[in-house]
This record gives structure tokens, C-alpha cells and sequence, in this order.
């Protein structure tokens, strides 16, 4: 679920630019911590991780833990250990989540799993997470680690949920919600929640970043789904199709596949279950949804929930932070503009 944009294009790069701007200084330290806590005695673990880690990532959530940090009064340095926590948790999701789906390309390169095997891959990824955790008790802020933790244990669960689901057509909307939910947006979520809490905001900043952080997560996964059909390789830094030939239930796909005529939906058995899915059954697949509106749907989905973590935003007061964490989710959804 870890799509990465090229932000090479200057109309994206202006809308995060000042994210960018806010968190420079801090994001430097982040990178020194992430090369000094992925080193190990152990050859392969330092070659699996920089392998994903130098690989072009911007790195969105560790900037979204500094700036929620910062945005409160923030003066320490735990935020930059929480971020780093943040984008490990991410980096072993990335490890994980490439060995379950049978991955071979990731952001354009081979995946960790296609040179190192899936054994190193899974294991480097669970290395990851215990570092993770070593800075969030280096923290020693009680609630920034339930927090965390919780959000980790949450991801296992989408990721369970989603095998669970795989291949299956009967999956509904709701159910793919609830995948979404905790595979991409918990992690969105804590990583805005442990800024103000480490800042000892009040409960209600807590309560507006949780709520900005777990509807920016959903906003930028149904865009995500919606790249897959209707994108460039560019934009996400995979190639255009890749979820449909790995079989992966999709809103775009739940939506085509309920609202299809009876022949659409034989189509769609035989491409998602049976495998069929070469370039041409793509091509199909994506005239099926524009007849049936799957895409502009999936995107009219992720705007409301770009709305809802808008609108969390709303009572605070107007800070640099703000606005910078407001633009990114006119950076996520546009992405596909």
C-alpha cells in the first residue's frame, strides 16, 4: 500500500512544498537516525532495509508526525524519533506487504523478496519494527507507544483481513473499508496522533489529528486504488495495472463487478479469480469501469474523506503547520488529476 508519487512534477511538488519547507531541518536528523538504526552487524539486514528505504520514498508520514509535533509548540527531539518509528513501521509494512503479494517491482525497482528471498524480507521487516519500538520507549511518552503499538497491531489485522478477502468478488464495499482502514489509514493516524501528544496538546487536538490523520489515510488509498486504472506509472511509481493482475480487490473493481450486467461479471470472475488478466482484459477492464463510473466514483469517495480531515483540521488555530498538513490532502487527491 506504500504508492509513491514522483515529486519531480512542480505542480504536485508546490502543493507539499511547504510541508517540505516546514520539516527540512528535522527530516535531516530523521535520515541520519533511519541510516544509523538500520546499520547491524548482520551484512544482509543493512542491505535489505537501505535497499527500500534509498529508494525514492517521500517519506509523507514522518513529515506529518514533525509537523503535528511542532504545530502544538513542540521543542524536544522525541518527534524525531517517533517519525523515524513511523516510517520503519512503514518500511517493514512495505516488506511484508511485497511477500504476500507476491511482489516484483516496487517503486520501479526489483523488490527486497526478488533478490534477497522472502525469508530476509519478512525478517528484516520485523527488525524494522523493533527498532521502531526501541525509539518509542527512548520517547518515554506512555501514550505515544499505545499509540503506536496499537496502530502496529491494527495493520496485522488489515493484512489478515485483506488475505482473507483476496481474489474475492463478494467482497463488499464496507468490508473493503475496513481493510483500507487499517492497513493504510491507522498508520496516517497515529503518525498525526503522537505529534500533540507528545506536545501535551489537549485532548481535542489529540481527537482533530487523529481524526485528520485516519481520513487522509483513506482519501489517499481509494485515490491509490483509483491510480491503478486510471493513472500513469509516473504518478504512483509502479506500473498502470499492477493491482488488477495481482488480483487485488479494488473499490474500483467492487463497484464494476456489482453494478456490471451478468457477462461483465463472468468477465470479472475470470480476471481476478482465474488469473486472466493480460494487457488485454486490462483494456476491458477499465472500459467496464468508465461505463459503470467505478473510477469517478472511488474519487468522488476519497474527496469526501479529503472533506471530513479538512474539516478536523477547522478549530485549530491558523499555523504554518496547518495549512502545510491542509495541502497535503490536496496533494494526495490530485495526484490523479
Amino acid at each position: 500500500m506504500g504508492v509513491v508519487v514522483n515529486l519531480d512534477s512542480g505542480k504536485r511538488e508546490a502543493t507539499i512544498k511547504p510541508l517540505i519547507d516546514l520539516t527540512k531541518a528535522d527530516m535531516g536528523r530523521v535520515n541520519e537516525l533511519i541510516l544509523s538504526k538500520a546499520g547491524s552487524d548482520v551484512e544482509m539486514i543493512p542491505e535489505v532495509a537501505n535497499h527500500l528505504i534509498s529508494s525514492g520514498g517521500k517519506r509523507l508520514r514522518p513529515m506529518i508526525t514533525l509537523a503535528a509535533a511542532t504545530m502544538f509548540g513542540y521543542e524536544g527531539d522525541g518527534h524525531v524519533k517517533l517519525a523515524t518509528s513511523v516510517e520503519f513501521m512503514h518500511t517493514a509494512t512495505l516488506l511484508h506487504d511485497d511477500v504476500v503479494d507476491e511482489s516484483d517491482l516496487r517503486r520501479g525497482k526489483k523488490t527486497a523478496r526478488m533478490i534477497w528471498g522472502n525469508q530476509a524480507s519478512v525478517l528484516v521487516g520485523d527488525f524494522l519494527l523493533g527498532q521502531a519500538f526501541r525509539m518509542m520507549v527512548e520517547v518515554g511518552s506512555l501514550e505515544a507507544l499505545d499509540i503506536l503499538s496499537s496502530a502496529a497491531a491494527i495493520i496485522a489485522e488489515g493484512e489478515v483481513m485483506q488475505l482473507a478477502a483476496a481474489n474475492n468478488l463478494e467482497t463488499t464495499e464496507d468490508e473493503h473499508f475496513a481493510v483500507i482502514k487499517a492497513k493504510t489509514a491507522a498508520l496516517f493516524s497515529a503518525a498525526a496522533e503522537v505529534g500533540p501528544v507528545i506536545a501535551n496538546a489537549t485532548r481535542a487536538d489529540r481527537a482533530a489529528l487523529r481524526s485528520y490523520g485516519i481520513n487522509l489515510g483513506l482519501a489517499f488509498q481509494l485515490i491509490d486504488d483509483a491510480l491503478d486504472y486510471g493513472g500513469s506509472s509516473a504518478d504512483m511509481g509502479k506500473n498502470v495495472g499492477d493491482d488488477f493482475r495481482e488480483g487485488k480487490i479494488t473499490l474500483p473493481v467492487i463497484l464494476s463487478y456489482r453494478r456490471g450486467t451478468l457477462d461483465e461479471r463472468e468477465f470479472w470472475k475470470s480476471a481476478i479469480e482465474q488469473g486472466a488478466n493480460d494487457d488485454a482484459a486490462l483494456e476491458r477492464a477499465i472500459s467496464i469501469m468508465t461505463r459503470h463510473g467505478a473510477v469517478a466514483d472511488t474519487i468522488s469517495r476519497a474527496r469526501h474523506f479529503g472533506e471530513i480531515a479538512r474539516d478536523a483540521l477547522a478549530p485549530l488555530p491558523n499555523t504554518p503547520q496547518k495549512s502545510a498538513l491542509i495541502d497535503v490532502i490536496d496533494f494526495c487527491i490530485r495526484r490523479i488529476n
